[in-house]
């Protein structure tokens, strides 16, 4: 599933919701996740039943919680994990991907995308949105 987030592209700051410590400090870890939380609250990416479903079926898969914990998650929390997951792969496309003008450089994502090098999962579309993929 395609989930639309432009507005979330180009108006977040991707540093409000992921960042390591080294970067914010100690407390980097509960500040991301609460930006994250307050995000999904006011402005969620996965809106509908059908997206709030294959997010959860998407963090699943990682294998990192087990059925119970997932079930749990409420639309928020769902939504908080997804805003965090993309903010780092927007950071990551931002300090990998910007040509010599400062924009991104799609083509050289989908190239490290096809090497293996990024995930490869968000995507400009061909109607100038930006997408993410949370198929499985």
């Amino acid at each position: 599933m395609e989930i639309n987030i432009t507005r979330f592209f180009k108006e977040a700051e991707p540093f409000e919701f992921s960042a390591s410590i080294a970067e914010r400090g100690p407390n980097a870890g509960p500040e991301t996740w609460a930006n994250a939380v307050r995000e999904g609250a006011d402005a969620p990416l996965l809106r509908t039943r059908k997206q709030i479903e294959a997010g959860r079926k998407f963090f699943a898969e990682f294998g990192a919680w087990d059925d119970k914990e997932v079930a749990g998650w409420s639309a928020a929390e769902i939504n908080a994990l997804f805003i965090q997951y993309i903010s780092g792969d927007i950071r990551e496309l931002e300090s990998l991907c910007i040509d010599d003008d400062g924009e991104i450089d799609w083509d050289r994502y989908e190239e490290l995308s096809r090497e293996g090098s990024i995930n490869g999962n968000m995507f400009k579309g061909t109607d100038g949105r930006i997408y993410y993929d949370i198929s499985n």
